[in-house]
Formats: structure tokens, C-alpha cells, sequence
């Protein structure tokens, strides 16, 4: 028998991190280790807890705070590859608790990195990294965009990215970043504008729509951009920056009309219109010629079947959902 690729997960209880194992698993060739500091325990926010594990096993373990233990768990699987989403995410929080950014999104990062920097059992190491580090920006961003953030969430972001260069500069070590636009689909984290937006049109709350939603983001279906990190996992040149996004932008304003519309809900029955949230970028659409051209990879997923998609979701585990929080959960 062939004997199976074996890739190490790094924030595997995450939204884009569960959908990506959920798509490797779906190959016979993988054996996947995920990591998280959370407990896998809530199928109907984890994919890939639907589905049979074999050839996975899950260790509950903190970048920060476990960091040697991490790296003790991934000398005894001997990964080929390393894919790290761990991450502290949402950028309103990190206004108020910048350090706690800093710790995992720096820090952490930064130690993990460095520690794996002399395991030569490691093929190639995949930041999974955020366009929110070029800050508001005018036309297509290509990947040599100058870094320009406007939160702590993206500061720190930064830092590890840019670490990671340093050691690729410095020492040759295997490893390419990948910066994905606005990901959503099935099983998202339910503070986040699509399922947050469903949510509402079913239960008929008001929803405060920041600043009017006059922002322009990139919206992509996850598994589209899961299909892009295997490619840049798998294919990628080291040393090199991958965007992963969508044909064209759009407002977020015009992504609530969409599932209100979907929703068979009256958009101003539903929305009102909030003050704009600090650290908000006005706009970012990132140009994802090198990878559609080096590794013949493009987002296949509409728009509108998405959202049909993560809708039906919402409807299947209902039961489930209407009892959860809808707003952010902090985790350190």
C-alpha cells in the first residue's frame, strides 16, 4: 500500500480550517493530524466532524501556551506538511485586547515557526495568512502590495508573515503564505455577516449594518479556497505569496439584499444602519493572477448557490443553531 501524505492542521477546529480537512479526508491519500486549543465538539459548527475519521486524529493543544508539546506531537507524526490557520481573529476585538493578538498571531506564530525551521521531515510550511495586512487599498492588490494595516488584528498578522520571510531568506526554510478574501459557507462561525444575516431574516431581529455596508469585500466559498490551499500546499513555488480570490467584488450591503432576497425577507424590515466599526478598510480586491495562471486553479462555487447552501444549513441544524451565540466568542 502507497503509503498516505500526512499533513498537521494547525487551528483545525476552525471555519476554513475543519473545510479543509474535510477535503482531504475526502481523499484516501491523506492522514491528517488537526491541532486546536478548542475541543472538537459541536458538529454543526465543525465539518469535518460529520463525516468518518479515518486516517485523523486531533490533539487539544495551545499554540502558545503548549508550544512544545506542539512541536513534541508533530515530531511523532513527521509531517510532510504543515498548514497553519491558528489564529486570533475578528478585528473589532483586537481594539480592545491587542496583547492577546499580539501573543498568538506574533508570538506564537513565531515560535512554532522557528522551532520547525530544523525538522527535515518537513516538505513545506503554509501560513494561511489575511489581506487585511495591506489596509485599504485602490484596484487590484497583486501580492508585492506594500503591507499597511489598520488593526492590531492585522498588525499582527503581519509580524508573523514577515518572520516567516526572514526565514526563508535566512535559511532556505520551505514555506509559502496564502491570503484568501472574505471566505464563507456552511458551518461558519455564526457572528459573521452571511449566517449572522440568515439567522436574522429567520428569527426577524433587527440588524445593525456598520457604517451601511458601503464596504467593498471579496466573497468566496471556502471549499473553493480549500481547493486552492491543497494546490499551493502541494504545488506551490517556496518563498512565494498566493492570493486566492473571486472574479469580482461586492458591498457588503449588496451580500445582505442577497439573502434577504434568498430569504424571502423585505431587506428594510430587517436592517438598520450602525456606525462604521473602527479599522474598517473601505475596500481591498486582490488580484489572483499567479495562481490561477502557475497552478490552474479558479473558483468554481456562484455566489448565489452558496448562499443557498449555507441557508439549507441553517435550516438542517436549526434545532441546534437557535440556541448558540451570535456574537464573538474571544478565546486565549
Amino acid at each position: 500500500m502507497t503509503k498516505r501524505t500526512r499533513v498537521a492542521v494547525l487551528g483545525s477546529t476552525s471555519f476554513s480550517a475543519s473545510d479543509f480537512i474535510d477535503l482531504l479526508l475526502d481523499q484516501e491519500n491523506f492522514e491528517v493530524l488537526g491541532i486546536s486549543r478548542s475541543k472538537e465538539e459541536n458538529p454543526a459548527l465543525i465539518r469535518h466532524l460529520n463525516r468518518p475519521l479515518d486516517h485523523y486524529q486531533f490533539k487539544q493543544l495551545h499554540l502558545f501556551h503548549d508550544s512544545q508539546e506542539i512541536l513534541s506531537a508533530l515530531d511523532d507524526f513527521e509531517p510532510d506538511y504543515v498548514v497553519n490557520y491558528a489564529a486570533q481573529g475578528e478585528v473589532r476585538s483586537s481594539f480592545d485586547q491587542p496583547e492577546a493578538h499580539y501573543r498568538t498571531n506574533s508570538l506564537a506564530n513565531v515560535m512554532l515557526m522557528n522551532g520547525l525551521r530544523q525538522r527535515d521531515y518537513l516538505k513545506r510550511f503554509v501560513q494561511i495568512s489575511t489581506p487585511e495586512i495591506y489596509g485599504t487599498c485602490e484596484g487590484a492588490v497583486t501580492e508585492d502590495q506594500a503591507i499597511n494595516p489598520s488593526s492590531p488584528y492585522a498588525a499582527s498578522k503581519a509580524g508573523a508573515d514577515m518572520f516567516l520571510s526572514v526565514l526563508h531568506k535566512t535559511y532556505d526554510f520551505p514555506c509559502v503564505i496564502t491570503r484568501a478574501t472574505n471566505v464563507y459557507g456552511s458551518y461558519q462561525q455564526l457572528y459573521r455577516i452571511i449566517p449572522r444575516t440568515i439567522i436574522f431574516a429567520k428569527t426577524g431581529k433587527v440588524l445593525t449594518l456598520d457604517g451601511g455596508g458601503v464596504a467593498v469585500k471579496s466573497y468566496i466559498h471556502i471549499r473553493d479556497v480549500s481547493i486552492a490551499t491543497q494546490s499551493v500546499m502541494e504545488k506551490g513555488e517556496n518563498g512565494q505569496i498566493y492570493h486566492i480570490s473571486p472574479d469580482q467584488g461586492i458591498s457588503i450591503r449588496e451580500v445582505v439584499e442577497t439573502v434577504c432576497r434568498l430569504c424571502d425577507q423585505d431587506f428594510d424590515e430587517i436592517v438598520t444602519v450602525g456606525p462604521e466599526r473602527p479599522g474598517q478598510d473601505k475596500a481591498y480586491i486582490l488580484d489572483s493572477e499567479r495562481i490561477r495562471t502557475e497552478l490552474s486553479w479558479k473558483p468554481r462555487i456562484e455566489f448565489e448557490q452558496g448562499i443557498k447552501e449555507v441557508i439549507d444549513w441553517v435550516e438542517r441544524d436549526w434545532s441546534t443553531i437557535q440556541n448558540l451565540n451570535l456574537d464573538y466568542q474571544f478565546a486565549d
